[in-house]
């Protein structure tokens, strides 16, 4: 088995060790649970860290859109963060829009 394909497999055992262990604890935290709000934050900043990335240093069919294109859609992701209530889902489908009609222009 050559190193990349061992360190995916490792990478997908961990993944889905975590998942297990997340389901697991989840039936017994309350959603006001501190843990439950510092896990949301580890993930909304995991989902920064990669938007921060695809902007400045994309790679693949994004690297061909000027860095103008990235940073409008960008934008207007962080508007559809604050226009639908600080809900990330919504965010990302309006910044996914923005660039999908920068592209065409």
């Amino acid at each position: 088995m050559a190193d990349a394909d061992l360190a995916l497999l490792l990478t997908a055992l961990a993944c889905l060790a975590l998942r297990i262990a997340g389901l697991a604890v989840a039936g017994a935290l309350r959603p006001d649970h501190p843990f439950v709000a510092w896990a949301a934050a580890v993930a909304q900043a995991t989902l920064a860290a990669f938007v921060v990335l695809a902007v400045a240093a994309p790679s693949g069919a994004l690297a061909a859109l000027p860095l103008a294109a990235r940073i409008a859609a960008l934008a207007a992701g962080l508007i559809g963060y604050a226009a639908f209530g600080r809900r990330l889902l919504p965010a990302l489908l309006v910044g996914l829009a923005a660039l999908v009609l920068l592209r065409a222009v």
